[in-house]
């Protein structure tokens, strides 16, 4: 095949016409199959302004108990979307937090409860090596609207997890969430 050494362009007349046919074929199943696709899933996602008013929420509350804590919200792909570090809070806790709303938007249970189930349950102990971003310490729970799990919430850095999680709920509480 000669190629035209201006353009760069490959030439071949005999070809070039059935390059063009299988062209059309192509594009014409390509836009058939196209406009017989599903139709895309729809899911719920979590607002930044919400995630904000949550983990303000949840800092709050942990302050009012004299507790320097971080919090984090982790979108529902484990993505952070916000992460509070309250005054004095050790470096530690933004992990913590981040790690606990990983696990509570990933597994879609409350990380307290996930960490009480690991000690009834010995089988499951293997939850806690799924991956590098699972923290199964009491503090993380998912975040739900309109009864879809959208995120997770996880605050780290009270002394012990059942106050972790009481700050929280006290973030899921503010998005009208009990």
């Amino acid at each position: 095949m000669p190629m035209n050494k201006k353009s760069g362009h490959v030439s071949c007349r005999k070809t070039g016409l059935k390059l063009h046919l299988i062209g059309a074929m192509v594009l014409s199943v390509t836009a058939g199959g196209l406009a017989q696709a599903e139709p895309l899933p729809k899911e719920a996602v979590l607002p930044l302004a919400l995630a904000q008013k949550a983990a303000a929420a949840g800092l709050a509350k942990c302050e009012e108990g004299g507790y320097k804590v971080s919090v984090a919200i982790a979108d529902r792909g484990g993505n952070l979307k916000v992460l509070l570090r309250g005054d004095g809070a050790g470096p530690h806790t933004t992990d913590s937090s981040f790690r606990k709303a990983y696990t509570a938007a990933s597994l879609r249970r409350s990380t307290l409860h996930l960490a009480e189930l690991i000690t009834k349950v010995p089988g499951i102990q293997a939850l806690r090596e799924m991956n590098d971003r699972i923290l199964i310490l009491g503090g993380g729970l998912p975040i739900e609207l309109e009864g879809e799990v959208v995120g997770g919430i996880g605050v780290g850095g009270a002394p012990g997890g059942h106050l972790d999680e009481a700050c929280a709920a006290a973030g899921l509480a503010s998005l009208g969430n009990p």
